[in-house]
């Protein structure tokens, strides 16, 4: 009995010392290769490893200034990032509105659950969300009863989005069906299909699409040629044009613009400039809109096993 007693205090003794020595490299053991993006609460990013965490900290190796650590009460989020996506320096975010240029849409299509709204010139107002992985919905209007009791319009954007080749072509279908609230068989819209050949971060798109206004279909079909280019970690080159084949020739507006995303709020800008057989004098609207992206998956702090 004495030796039968002395082996299992010794098989315990064993047991309680591998259980301990799991425990503490479960709490400690961490990737230090992973590139991740830590954003604190009062505004700050900061690009690195995780060296090491606790329940209460995390030990932060930043590319310019050392080591750091943080309370976790004081992280917002961190986010894993792919290496690739710095450039001299520089984290080049993914694009939070890859699905559009100034106003037209492309090929790509929004997640599910993530959208965005979207106003131009304060009057336009639009809002667009992802249900499934291939179909996005939106409705817009123009709340122009505001003003001395004017007829507004309102329209819906239903849009299918098909990837062929990852990263290379996505086709889309879609329409915009639209009404004058106030006024009696005031139906527009359009059907459109369009082609987007690229990356999020840099693509053109040809569109086709048939107009329908007054209860008919347009004879000649409108086209559209846009492009995307990025500059930066934050900035865009955008160009959108569209070609309108009518009985008297061409009416069609080319314009080039740019976006700025601001704290994941894109700023976009530009000129149009319209061209007609019969029109003259030279012309350059202005255009000026922001996008505020919503429904983003939010990163989750990572917690070290053992912890949980």
């Amino acid at each position: 009995m004495i030796v039968s007693s002395k082996f299992f205090w010794f098989l315990t003794f064993l047991l309680l010392f591998w259980l301990k020595g799991n425990l503490t490299i479960a709490q400690t053991a961490t990737d230090t290769t992973t590139l991740y993006r830590l954003e604190t609460k009062d505004g700050n990013e900061y690009i690195g490893n995780i060296l090491n965490q606790t329940p209460d900290n995390i030990k932060f190796r930043t590319q310019k200034l050392g080591t750091l650590t943080f309370l976790r009460t004081d992280i917002k989020a961190i986010t894993a990032i792919d290496a690739r996506r710095l450039k001299n320096g520089k984290l080049w975010f993914d694009n939070p509105q890859a699905t559009r240029y100034l106003f037209s849409p492309n090929g790509y299509g929004l997640k599910p659950g993530e959208g965005y709204y979207q106003n131009i010139w304060v009057f336009f107002n639009q809002v667009s969300m992802g249900i499934t992985e291939n179909i996005s919905v939106g409705a817009g209007l123009m709340p122009l009863f505001l003003f001395a009791g004017s007829s507004s319009p309102v329209w819906f954007l239903p849009k299918v989005s098909i990837p062929v080749i990852r990263d290379r072509l996505n086709v889309g279908a879609g329409a915009l069906i639209g009404a004058v609230v106030g006024e009696e068989s005031s139906g527009f819209g359009i059907a459109y299909g369009i082609s987007t050949f690229g990356t999020r971060d840099r693509n053109v798109s040809l569109g086709l699409g048939y107009g329908y206004a007054g209860g008919d279909w347009a004879n000649s079909p409108t086209i559209t040629a846009s492009g995307l280019l990025r500059t930066g970690n934050r900035g865009y080159l955008i160009s959108e044009n569209y070609f309108i084949g009518t009985g008297d020739g061409t009416l069609g507006l080319i314009s080039v613009g740019g976006r700025r995303i601001i704290k994941r709020v894109g700023l976009d800008f530009g000129l149009g400039i319209p061209f007609a057989k019969d029109l003259d004098d030279f012309l350059a609207i202005p255009f000026l809109g922001f996008t505020v992206p919503f429904g983003q998956q939010k990163s989750r702090i990572p917690t070290p096993a053992g912890t949980r």
